[in-house]
């Protein structure tokens, strides 16, 4: 697998050397359970104010009792349901009522090797949720994020690697395949971040983007999507190669607040082929850096979701 690395020379990077981030706002989707949660405590116990968007308001707030006690900084709350363009909009709307600047919007929530479903708008489940949902959130969330100086982390994984980005069955229509279909989302969270990254540079923003990735982290990922086969797989597998959540959770705080994180970066453990171990410069497959395809998957994804992100507007 060709593949380079990115990142400012980061071979071994830990949450202890945080800076003091009190009164710094970082919006984390999925923040109720695992590596979201994992991130927002670490973040929190730095000084961070958190919010937490996920779908299920009641996981939300027990989620947030529990991040309120690793710091001094204010937790909050918002209903947001990436599967469903609708909610997007709600919650972003809800957003900017609510605060006027976002230090960090980490775009952490995702879903792994479902079976076949598309969501209410139409989009094969995984591609929707993981991919277009952020994307469109990211856009709509752009403004706050600037007005901060804020950055935009986009977690991705090694599935990434294995990913392709199928334009001529882009939802899986013609012939499912969960696996397949997981890589392509994961590529498509890091063709994005990748090319939000480039167009940022061009239109000289103060804002940020960063890619990362958990590594084989033992998450409710394994157990909620995959069925079958798979899932009995993961049940073997996981005590014997996963790393626990938080551990899988330090590349994510490091893109979100690390003063050694450099835009346009991609960062992860970097043992087992990217599985665990210290955290610092993660491998991007070549064929994620093809600049062609990041701009088509753009266009599309912006066609798809019905918004046109404006960098002189925020």
């Amino acid at each position: 697998m060709n593949a380079t690395k990115a990142g400012g020379n980061i071979r071994n990077w830990t949450p202890d050397r945080l800076p003091d981030i009190s009164g710094k706002r970082y919006l984390i989707t999925g923040g109720n359970s695992g590596i979201g949660l994992d991130a927002a405590k670490m973040l929190a116990e730095a000084g961070a104010d958190i919010i937490i968007a996920c779908r299920n308001p009641q996981k939300a707030e027990q989620a947030a009792s529990d991040i309120a006690r690793s710091g001094p900084g204010s937790v909050d709350v918002v209903t947001l349901d990436l599967s469903s363009l609708a909610s997007v909009r709600s919650a972003a709307e809800e957003i900017h009522e609510r605060w006027d600047s976002l230090d960090g919007l980490v775009n952490n929530a995702g879903i792994m090797q479902t079976p076949q479903t598309t969501t209410e708008d139409g989009f094969e489940l995984q591609l929707g949720t993981n991919h277009l949902g952020h994307f469109l959130l990211a856009g709509l969330l752009f403004d706050l994020v600037e007005r901060a100086e804020g950055r935009i982390v986009v977690v991705s994984s090694i599935a990434h690697l294995l990913g392709r980005i199928n334009f001529d069955d882009l939802m899986f229509r013609k012939r499912y395949n969960a696996s397949r279909a997981y890589g392509q989302s994961k590529l498509a969270n890091l063709m994005f971040a990748l090319e939000l990254d480039r167009r940022l540079k061009a239109a000289g923003s103060p804002v940020s983007c960063i890619a990362c990735h958990p590594g084989y982290a033992a998450t409710q990922l394994q157990s909620t999507g995959p069925s079958g086969l798979l899932n009995a797989f993961y049940k073997v597998l996981n005590p014997l190669v996963a790393q626990p959540s938080h551990k899988g959770a330090i590349p994510t705080v490091l893109a979100a607040a690390g003063v050694e994180a450099v835009p346009g970066a991609y960062y992860g453990p970097r043992s087992l082929g990217g599985a665990r171990g210290p955290v610092g410069d993660a491998a991007i497959a070549r064929h994620a850096r093809d600049e062609a395809v990041a701009a088509r998957l753009w266009e599309e994804s912006e066609r798809l979701v019905g918004f046109e992100w404006d960098f002189d507007a925020a």
